[in-house]
C-alpha cells in the first residue's frame, strides 16, 4: 500500500533535505496569503453570527469571545487550512505526478532503479505535514486576532475582556491537538494526491479526473479524520 511505503520510507536515511526544503516552500509559504485571506473572513462571520445568535437566545453575548476562541483553536483552524492547502498543494501535486505517469517518466525512474515513491513522495509526504503543522498554527493566530478586531470595533469588548474570556475557555492542549490534527490532515494530502497522480490515465481529461478526485477524496478524508480526532480528543478533556 501506498501510505505504509511512503511511511516507512520516511523514516529511513537518506532524506533529500534540498527537495523537502522545495515543497516546503510550496505547500506553507506560497499558500499563507490564501489561507490568511480565507481564516480571517471565517473567523469574523463566526463570531458576527455567534454573537447575533447569542443576543437573540439569551439576550446576553459576554461568552462570545470565549466561545469563539474554543472554536477556533478546536475546529477551523486547522479544518480550514487543510481543506484550502488540499485545493491548491493537492491538486497541483497530482496534476504533476500523473503527467509524469502519462509522460513516462516514472516508468523511466523505475528503469533507471530509482523507486518513485521514495523520489516522488516522501520529499512531498515530510513536507506536507510540517507544512500544514505551521500553517495550522498561523491560520489559529489569524482566526483569533480577527475575531478580537472584530468583537473590539464592531461588538464592544475591550481586548482585555476578550483576553479575559478566552483565557477561562481555552488551554494549552486545544493548541497541541490543533497541531497533531494539522499534522494528521497534511499526511493525508500528499498520500492521496500521489495515489491517484499514480493511476492517472492518459490524456488531459485523465489528468483532470485525476485531479478532481485527489481533492474530493482528501476534502472527505480530512473531514471522517477529523470527526475520529475530535473524538479521541475528547477522552482528555
Amino acid at each position: 500500500m501506498l501510505w505504509v511505503n511512503a511511511f516507512a520510507n520516511a523514516i529511513t536515511p537518506p532524506f533529500r533535505k534540498k527537495d523537502i526544503l522545495a515543497q516546503l516552500y510550496f505547500v506553507a509559504n506560497q499558500s499563507l496569503p490564501i489561507v490568511a485571506l480565507c481564516v480571517s473572513f471565517a473567523a469574523i462571520v463566526t463570531i458576527i453570527e455567534a454573537s447575533f445568535h447569542m443576543k437573540l437566545v439569551v439576550k446576553d453575548d459576554s461568552l462570545v469571545p470565549g466561545f469563539a476562541a474554543l472554536l477556533i483553536l478546536r475546529e477551523l483552524g486547522a479544518v480550514l487550512a487543510a481543506l484550502l492547502v488540499t485545493s491548491r498543494v493537492g491538486a497541483g501535486l497530482a496534476a504533476e505526478v500523473g503527467s509524469m505517469k502519462i509522460t513516462e517518466q516514472i516508468d523511466a525512474l523505475k528503469a533507471l532503479g530509482i523507486d518513485p515513491v521514495r523520489f516522488l513522495v516522501v520529499p512531498r509526504l515530510i513536507a506536507s505535514i510540517l507544512g500544514v503543522m505551521v500553517l495550522t498554527i498561523f491560520s489559529n493566530f489569524v482566526c483569533i486576532l480577527g475575531a478580537m478586531l472584530v468583537s473590539i470595533f464592531s461588538l464592544g469588548f475591550t481586548a482585555g475582556a476578550f483576553l479575559s474570556a478566552m483565557n477561562q475557555f481555552v488551554e494549552f492542549k486545544d493548541l497541541l491537538f490543533a497541531m497533531i490534527k494539522g499534522a494528521c490532515f497534511g499526511a493525508v494530502i500528499p498520500i492521496v494526491s500521489c495515489h491517484y497522480g499514480f493511476r492517472c490515465e492518459a490524456g488531459a481529461e485523465g489528468v483532470g479526473r485525476a485531479t478532481t478526485n485527489s481533492v474530493v477524496a482528501s476534502s472527505i478524508l480530512i473531514i471522517i479524520l477529523d470527526f475520529i480526532l475530535a473524538w479521541i480528543f475528547s477522552h482528555f478533556y
